[in-house]
């Protein structure tokens, strides 16, 4: 039996454990006592933090989106220029899916995408992504909605990167890999700016 941990700490270490366990077998296949037994607690004590097993994958996967948006924020914040927020934020998103490539795949997976509630939810997570990446985005004469849209296209250019990249045994390292699509994008905006006639 897992030791009693505060709250918010058990909290953070179910969230965790169920993020390995709904990635590897799937939310239909996962039960809560499959949870439970994986972080080492009795299912009254899951039952505690979440209301049921839809209300724990929703919660893992506003946890996933929200740490990802906080990453590539924190890492763009003091970057001189807008070059280097874009180089800065894709170097963020490529670190994370290094790191919990689980979390990515369960985030932006298929089986997600099968059901319709977690579709959903998993699309205003990446909305709230682009919103964060079309913040970065200094191109003169760019209206918000044009903005918005080339904030889904970079947000779309990484997240197809990141599958390929975890298909191919995240080769290259994440420096090297963020840099080549960071040019990608970065000479997207930098025409579009030469484009501009003001």
């Amino acid at each position: 039996m897992a030791p009693r941990l505060p709250a918010a700490v058990r909290r953070r270490q179910l969230l965790d454990v169920a993020i390995g366990v709904f990635s590897h077998r799937g939310f239909h296949s996962t039960s809560m006592t499959d949870v439970a037994e994986a972080a080492g607690v009795t299912k009254p004590v899951l039952y505690q933090h979440f209301s049921s097993k839809r209300a724990l994958y929703l919660e893992v996967l506003g946890d996933v989106g929200l740490r990802l948006r906080q990453a590539i924020e924190k890492a763009t914040t003091d970057a001189p220029g807008p070059r280097e927020q874009v180089e800065r934020g894709l170097d963020a998103f490529f670190a994370f899916v290094a790191e919990e490539q689980e979390a990515f795949t369960l985030l932006f997976g298929s089986g997600t995408r099968r059901d319709e509630e977690f579709a959903a939810f998993a699309a205003q997570v990446e909305r709230s992504i682009a919103q964060s990446v079309a913040g970065l985005l200094e191109v003169s004469g760019l209206g918000d909605a044009e903005r918005e849209l080339l904030a889904f296209a970079i947000v779309g250019l990484a997240e197809g990167s990141a599958r390929h990249w975890i298909a191919s045994g995240l080769v290259p390292p994440v420096g090297e890999l963020a840099g080549l699509v960071g040019r990608v994008a970065w000479a997207g905006l930098r025409g579009l700016s030469a484009a501009d006639p003001g």
